[in-house]
């Protein structure tokens, strides 16, 4: 893993720097490439107007992450059962991804699970689906534990799988048989080398041999989808090859990605038929986020980094 990215995968979580850059008009003007904006109708607008119309599904998610008091988790739950019902209002083809710690899995698990339960139950009114994102290697477990509990109730709810974890391949065994709808992701946390592959070259080669094994015809029988979450062209291009060559139907897989990332290959893809998600984040609480999606985009590190530190130092 580069310097670069330990060094931004570690300022995301600095409460100093958060505090100065969020304030940085250079900081939120770069924030806007990857958000249309902080409220949920930005989202929203976006999603019909520049997704929608392109064949473009949406994934909505607030920022925000570890609420420490159960109020907090009880608003962001409502917050989600309102994006439900503004969805299915609109007609809009856009599906939730919520984190456990904002539903309060740091307070406690039993409200968390009811507060997912609830987001299930609407999403199942409304003829939608709630993706659990996974957050860092401690939270493994329980949000594991979190999905099955409620895969059991609905088969409206899909978890995120991090290929950077070594333990990765084992949850899969496990999952496939449940037909479990999973986005594969990377991962964007800093991890010890103890737990996570070290090395981008050995990430991207567990991703592609864990994506065909979500893609092999047992999984697919099971009745799994699988979202391929990855902005590496090249990673992308060899999976479509492997779709093909085995003849994968659109309904057990897709692509999935990031608003503003790789918009020639967001758009290639969806001349190609390809299903594409594109995931829309909105909210106040934005910059761990944005530091963990500049250490997936190498090239633009430095000069990020040194515009923050300039104009936080000079107050700016």
């Amino acid at each position: 893993m580069s310097i670069a990215r330990n060094l931004l995968l570690a300022m995301s979580t600095n409460a100093w720097l958060r505090e100065r850059a969020t304030k940085t008009a250079f900081v939120r003007r770069s924030v806007s490439a990857f958000m249309p904006g902080e409220r949920v109708e930005d989202a929203m607008q976006a999603a019909a107007a520049q997704q929608q119309q392109q064949g473009i599904a949406t994934i909505l998610t607030r920022l925000g992450e570890n609420v420490t008091r159960a109020d907090e988790a009880e608003a962001v739950t409502r917050h989600y059962l309102e994006v439900l019902d503004a969805v299915h209002a609109a007609g809009l083809r856009a599906q939730i991804s919520v984190k456990p710690t904002q539903l309060g899995l740091d307070v406690d698990r039993e409200s968390c699970f009811a507060n997912l339960s609830r987001l299930v139950e609407r999403a199942d009114a409304r003829d939608n689906f709630v993706w659990i994102d996974m957050e860092s290697s401690p939270y493994v477990d329980r949000t594991l534990d979190l999905f099955r509990r409620a895969r059991a109730r609905s088969p409206r709810v899909g978890v995120a799988l991090q290929a950077y974890l070594f333990r990765t391949a084992q949850d899969v065994e496990t999952l496939a048989p449940l037909g479990a709808a999973i986005r594969l992701v990377k991962g964007a946390y800093l991890e010890p080398p103890a737990v996570a592959y070290p090395k981008k070259a050995d990430v991207d080669e567990n991703f592609y041999r864990l994506a065909c094994r979500l893609l092999a015809g047992d999984a697919r029988q099971a009745g799994g989808l699988l979202h391929i979450a990855t902005h590496d062209a090249a990673l992308a291009d060899r999976l479509a090859a492997f779709i093909d060559e085995r003849r994968v139907p659109p309904s057990a897989y897709g692509f999935a990605m990031l608003y503003g990332i790789q918009r020639p290959l967001q758009q290639r893809l969806v001349r190609s038929g390809r299903p594409l998600s594109v995931l829309i984040a909105y909210g106040e609480y934005w910059f761990p986020w944005y530091m963990r999606r500049l250490a997936e985009r190498p090239a633009n590190v430095w000069f990020v980094v040194k515009n923050v530190f300039a104009r936080a130092s000079s107050g700016r």
